[in-house]
Parts: structure tokens; C-alpha cells; sequence
């Protein structure tokens, strides 16, 4: 955690540990007011923020629903056997615990980004070395930053919106004000209520982004405006089945972003280049630098290849690799490498596909126009209007060199396998799995105990960690754990 934004960690709610802060040594402590009264102060507040969620969505916990989905299995380690990560080892299997959770700090760390945003929302408004800009600014950037962390939470540790009819099984803990330890014991609310959180910080937000954001540091893909803004209502819309929503936003940043889709000739040659995002993306976390100007850490450490010596532990898997025909220019987005791989206890070369999404020093994409297309194409295929979707999902195969469907009979699965090639290692798979109450089939390349799950099932979700459990006797687990 950046040294600017260890002062914020006072504020880290009943959910988290308080043993960060405790541990500070005496005299280094920064008042919380006086960080927030001067603009520099409140810059480094929010870049400290930024920071947070770009750890959160490029840390290991991004390899989540590609592998639980199926788009990815393991390079060999040094021992030439392949195996689990033991980072995953419990998720993989669909048998995380509570007590030991495998993504025990991706609950902690989205309620820390949370809470931070809410000290600054507290803090900060009507701030008067802010102009009026500078504040509704402010303020849009954080609502959407709070609402992108509860969009995760309910992604990972709650059921699918008609996992009930009325959305009333649990949703997560909504945080809209900074909660003091041993004082506030929140509970989780309804996934419907929840989701109204969700939509409430974000129509709040949209109308007070400007056109300019608060900070410059960064590009400006790297910060929420009014159009990632959008994308992501978009994307969470749909996956809270409000269809007329996802395909309106999703329309608003196709027709008015300005952004268009990369082109056929670009395509590969966009994603190979080091450091820059592709031209049609519309939110992406730069990788942090370290002061010489040095990337100090990317999410490329998950899939990178350098050399037979030294490489990353994931790759496409075999069902993901079938997917692609030759005729495809995503068949080209794959490093193939022979590896020695031990098997049968024989020693041998196998090929290995890594992607190049994310090779050298790349930034971690969080939103593409890509996925816009998909969304309105899916958002249309479920209100029948299937000549609409159709269209969308063409757009998408003719730049990716595939010919045209005219068949629309069944145009909603031939949308998901399409979201499957082109979101492939960008954490969609087991989502989109769950939304359209799928089963999860893992083939070529699983090395599970458990391959397969079949839809419903309790083990689609997370546990919620014991160090949240155990100090809230309000927060109720999730079943089966």
C-alpha cells in the first residue's frame, strides 16, 4: 500500500483487520483532515485510491473466472508437473472454505477501496480550493469507483440476480459511509436492494462528470469519466437481467464515445504493444511505476512468457482453443511455446498457448467498445428484437475475419460463445456462465477434482472470509460454506 495512503486504513471498517494501522510507528501518522484540506493532499488521496483498484484488478484474483469457466489451465513448474497454483488450490477445486479462503483479500481489499472512497466523500465536499468542476468531478469519479467495488462483491460472493425470482437472496454489504470498528456491524442487504445501491451511485454520478478528469497523472483512459461511467452501467445492467438499461447505455457509448472498435488489420498487432492500451478501449488500470519511470508490477506476471526458463503459470486452455477456426485473427492472439512436460512420468515438449493480451509491461483493460457491442447484441437477443443482435454479433465475427450468421434462432448462444473468443482472459467467463444459468464444463486442460458443476449450485460463489464473519455476527455466510 502507497506510504501516502496509510493514514486512510484508520478508517477500515468491521470487516477488515485494524493490525496495518495499530502497527504504525508513533509520530508517522497523518491527520486525516489535514491530508484532505489542501487540493495536492486530496490529488494524492485519490491517486492513492486509483492505486487500490488497479492492485485489485490486476492482482491474481484476476485469473478467477477464466479459470473457474474454463478458458484456462497451467504451465508445468520447475519440477516439469503441472499443477495448481497454490493460491487457488481450494477455488479451482470449488471447495474455497471460509476459515482459509483463497480470496480472503479480495473481500478485504474491495471494502478498504470502499471505504477509503467514502473518507474522501465525507471529507472533501465543498472542498474551497476546489472549483464547482473540481468537485462534481470528484464526487462522480468516486460514486462510480464505489459502485465498480460493490459490482465485484456481488459478482464473487453472491448468486446470480435470478438465482431467485425477486432477487431477495443475499447480496453484499453496501457502504456509504465509513463504519468505525467495534461499533458498526453492517449486514448484507437483498441482491435487489443491493443492486439498487449500485444504480443509485451511478445516476448520481453520471451527471456531474465533467470534461475533464480530477487527475492528470495518468492518461485519461486510465480515470472513470462519463463514458466508462456508462460502460459500466451497461455491463452491470445486464447482469442484473435489467435489459432495457444494459441495451441503452450500451447504445450511448457506441453512438456518442467517439471510441471505435479496433480494426481487422490492427487487431493483433494492437495488443502486442507494449504498454498502450488498444485503440477501442475505454477504461484501462495503468501498471504502477516505481520513480525511475520502471513498471513495478503488471498483470502480464500471469500470463507472460519470456523465455523456456521463465514464465507465468497460465494458459488457454484446450476448450478455449477449439473455439477459434483458422480464418479467425483472434487464433493469432496465442504465444505458442514447448514447454518439458512431464507426463506419464516420461519427459516430453508440449505446446503451450499463452495470450498476448498481456504481455511485457501491459496495463490491466477493464472495459472495451468490444463488449458494448456484445452487451447490446445480448440485451437484444433477449427481448427477441433478434435481427438488432444479430447485427451487433456480426459486426464483431466480420472484424474478426468469420462470416456472417443469418440464422437468429440461435443467436443468444452464439453470442456467448462470441463473448467466450473475444473477452477470453478479461474475467467474464464465469459470469456469463451464471447469468444465463449454464453449467460449468471444463475439458481439455482440467486437472480439478471437480471439472464440472452443474447450474445451480452453492459452490458458484465464494465464501464470505471468517475475518469478516467472525467479527460481524451479522453478516450472514453464504450457503454451503
Amino acid at each position: 500500500m502507497k506510504n501516502y495512503l496509510t493514514y486512510l486504513i484508520i478508517f477500515v471498517s468491521c470487516l477488515l483487520s485494524c493490525d496495518d494501522f495499530l502497527d504504525q510507528q508513533p509520530g508517522n501518522e497523518v491527520s486525516i483532515d489535514e491530508q484532505l484540506s489542501s487540493k495536492t493532499g486530496l490529488e494524492q488521496a485519490m491517486a492513492g485510491v486509483y492505486s487500490e483498484v488497479e492492485e485489485m484488478v490486476s492482482g491474481r484474483w484476476v485469473v478467477y473466472a477464466d479459470v473457474q469457466g474454463g478458458n484456462l489451465t497451467f504451465t508445468p513448474e520447475t519440477d516439469n508437473l503441472v499443477g495448481v497454483p497454490f493460491a487457488i488450490e481450494n477455488s479451482y477445486d470449488f471447495s474455497d472454505t471460509e476459515q482459509n479462503s483463497d480470496y480472503e483479500g479480495y473481500y478485504e481489499g474491495w471494502y478498504n477501496v470502499i471505504n477509503q472512497v467514502n473518507v474522501i466523500l465525507e471529507r472533501a465536499g465543498g472542498a474551497s480550493f476546489l472549483s464547482n468542476f473540481e468537485q462534481e468531478q470528484l464526487r462522480a469519479e468516486l460514486l462510480t469507483i464505489r459502485a465498480f467495488a460493490h459490482y465485484f462483491l456481488t459478482l464473487h460472493y453472491a448468486q446470480n440476480y435470478h438465482f431467485t425470482g425477486d432477487a431477495s437472496h443475499p447480496g453484499v454489504v453496501y457502504n456509504t459511509q465509513t463504519l468505525i470498528p467495534g461499533a458498526d456491524f453492517p449486514a448484507r442487504l437483498s441482491l435487489f436492494e443491493t443492486y439498487q445501491k449500485l444504480k443509485a451511485d451511478l445516476n448520481e454520478a453520471l451527471p456531474l462528470f465533467t470534461d475533464n478528469t480530477f487527475l492528470s497523472s495518468e492518461p485519461a483512459y486510465a480515470y472513470f469519466n462519463k463514458t466508462s461511467c456508462q460502460a459500466l452501467y451497461a455491463r452491470m445492467a445486464l447482469q442484473m437481467n435489467d435489459l432495457d438499461q444494459a441495451n441503452f447505455y450500451a447504445n450511448e457509448v457506441i453512438t456518442n464515445s467517439g471510441i471505435v472498435l479496433t480494426s481487422t488489420g490492427s487487431y493483433v498487432e494492437e495488443w502486442e504493444m507494449d504498454r498502450e492500451p488498444v485503440s477501442e478501449a475505454i477504461l484501462e488500470f495503468s501498471a504502477p511505476r516505481n520513480s525511475d519511470g520502471t513498471v513495478s508490477s503488471s498483470i502480464a506476471e500471469f500470463f507472460r512468457f519470456i523465455d523456456d526458463g521463465n514464465f507465468a503459470d497460465y494458459v488457454a486452455s484446450g476448450d478455449l482453443l477449439g473455439l477459434y477456426t483458422a480464418d479467425d485473427i483472434r487464433s493469432n492472439m496465442f504465444i505458442e511455446e514447448m514447454l518439458i512436460t512431464s507426463v506419464n512420468q516420461v519427459e516430453i515438449a508440449v505446446p503451450y498457448y499463452f495470450t498476448k493480451k498481456f504481455q511485457g509491461n501491459a496495463g490491466t483493460t477493464a472495459i472495451r467498445l468490444s463488449e458494448m457491442y456484445l452487451i447490446r447484441a445480448e440485451a437484444n437477443a433477449r427481448l427477441l428484437n433478434r435481427v438488432e443482435a444479430l447485427s451487433d454479433l456480426n459486426t464483431l465475427r466480420i472484424r474478426s475475419g468469420l462470416s456472417e450468421l443469418t440464422d437468429t434462432s440461435d443467436v443468444l448462444e452464439e453470442i456467448f460463445l462470441e463473448r467466450r473468443r473475444e473477452l477470453a482472459f478479461e474475467g467474464h467467463l464465469l459470469f456469463d456462465i451464471l447469468r444465463l444459468k449454464k453449467d460449468v464444463i471444463r475439458d481439455q486442460g482440467c486437472i480439478s477434482a471437480i471439472c464440472n458443476l452443474s447450474y445451480p449450485s452453492n459452490f458458484f460463489i465464494l465464501p464470505i472470509p471468517f475475518s469478516s464473519t467472525g467479527l460481524n455476527e451479522n453478516i450472514q455466510q453464504n450457503e454451503g460454506y
